[in-house]
């Protein structure tokens, strides 16, 4: 892949940045990260890693004082998370949050319909979502490599919709969700073994601010941005 002088620069200096502060917490690099390009940073670093998580939560950063702040929010929202909804994956990535739920608990094989053991999972995450309604919600559906892209493409929309239609049931704003379909095209794990090819199967969520809580958080941090 080719990419422009001012991505390489923007993907080294991020580098540089982040192996300058390994003592840092995610809040703090997050902050970092916001003020070294915010959206243009996550667009590159996404592209270039092929992780889509990663990009479309820098490039949401606000970044600077109004950034920590914003991180100690999802400090909190995250660590509730990890409490409370035992079968998700929960990391903190900058200003925002990801999560993820494995297809076997949310799918069966080849399925967009949720299992009742998904439905357990989604009510604790509802739950959270609605204590924390300053946020925007990205919906990820992935599959593995099997099938074809255009198929693949279809069942992971399928899955991502199926997500959303049912959270929005429970009382999530559908003007807070995004439901992607991603496909075959950013694994996560090896899909050269069953094992890796369900851990794929698989649907994200992230968690970013939305423009009232980057509002009042730079209201609160006086930043003036």
């Amino acid at each position: 892949m080719r990419m422009t002088s001012k991505a390489v620069y923007y993907i080294l200096a991020l580098s540089i940045v982040l192996a300058a502060c390994k003592g840092m917490t995610k809040t703090q690099k997050g902050a970092i990260i916001g003020t070294t390009g915010g959206a243009a940073v996550g667009a590159v670093i996404g592209r270039a890693s092929g992780n889509t998580a990663l990009g479309t939560i820098i490039g949401a950063a606000v970044g600077g004082t109004a950034g920590v702040l914003i991180g100690k929010k999802m400090d909190k929202q995250a660590e509730e998370i990890k409490k409370d909804v035992p079968n998700a994956k929960v990391e903190r990535v900058g200003e925002g949050i990801e999560i993820e739920f494995e297809s076997k608990v949310l799918f069966d094989y080849d399925q967009a319909g949720l299992k009742s053991e998904a439905k357990t999972s989604l009510n604790e995450f509802v739950s959270i979502l609605k204590k924390y309604p300053d946020t925007n919600i990205e919906i990820q559906g992935h599959t593995d490599n099997k099938g074809s892209d255009a198929y693949n493409d279809g069942l992971s929309q399928r899955r991502a919709n199926s997500v959303m239609m049912y959270l929005i049931d429970r009382g999530i704003p559908n003007s807070r969700m995004n439901p992607r379909a991603m496909g075959e095209n950013h694994p996560k794990y090896s899909n050269d073994t069953e094992e890796g090819r369900a851990q794929n199967r698989r649907v994200e969520f992230l968690i970013t601010a939305n423009e009232k809580m980057k509002s009042d958080a730079k209201k609160e941090a006086g930043s003036g941005q």
